[in-house]
């Protein structure tokens, strides 16, 4: 049967996006395809998904283990224990559960854009940019786009391997994320600020910094962060050495 549960948008839209939290206004619901008597993955599923962000990293993979012993094509199951191994530095281990959700579901870019992730942790930066061009290219679900284009902003930003850094592409990147999802994000905004303070515009850095810190709801240790980024480029100071 198909089933559409209200947590399913908080389940994959909200709180296992890599990096900050999107806006609900940017979510759509996705639905799942499972068989009668089958609800209890889903819930167990979301369990492990609780567990994870409460920090119980082995409590997590216990459930999704769980969940996947019982049904190995129940690909939520193995995004979600991908985010897991991400946390504990497991990340060829991530790779594999998002090769394996991407099999269930090609179109997953939430997947895709983990799988880069991986990948950009591990140093295969081609590969990871190759991921995020091509979750680019097809177009995804709203929210899915603008984690997109900020993965790609923030590529562009902090790769270690210089050759991949470009400031102004990194500008016009954050600027079509901050679009997407209507200025109401402070983590995209605040990669805005940082590249044109890496391109040397730091009277727009302020000004887009000083609109992140304005976003209602930010918490108390983001609010720090953006303080001090605020702070440097006052002080006419990118976040990275030249």
């Amino acid at each position: 049967m198909h089933v559409i549960l209200q947590r399913i948008q908080l389940f994959v839209t909200l709180l296992l996006v890599i990096g900050s939290p999107m806006v609900a206004c940017a979510s759509e619901p996705i639905t799942v395809v499972y068989g009668h008597g089958r609800a209890w993955l889903m819930d167990l599923t979301i369990t492990g998904q609780t567990q994870l962000e409460k920090g119980d990293l082995e409590a997590a993979q216990r459930s999704l283990d769980t969940v996947l012993k019982a049904d190995p094509a129940f690909y939520p199951a193995y995004y979600v224990r991908a985010r897991v191994f991400l946390n504990r530095g497991k990340f060829q281990e991530a790779i594999q559960d998002c090769n394996e959700a991407l099999r269930k579901d090609s179109t997953f870019a939430e997947a895709s854009l983990l799988r880069a992730k991986a990948n950009y942790d591990l140093g295969r930066y081609g590969e990871s940019l190759k991921e995020i061009d091509h979750v680019i290219t097809i177009r995804p679900r709203r929210d899915a786009f603008a984690r997109a284009y900020r993965d790609r902003a923030r590529l562009r930003l902090n790769c270690p391997d210089q050759s991949y850094r470009n400031g102004q592409q990194a500008v016009k990147d954050a600027t079509t994320a901050c679009k997407l999802i209507d200025w109401k994000d402070e983590d995209m905004i605040d990669i805005l600020a940082t590249a044109y303070a890496e391109v040397g515009e730091f009277d727009s850095a302020v000004r887009y910094e000083e609109k992140a810190l304005a976003i209602k709801g930010v918490k108390p240790d983001d609010s720090k962060r953006l303080q001090a980024h605020l702070d440097s480029f006052k002080q006419h100071r990118p976040l990275h050495a030249r």
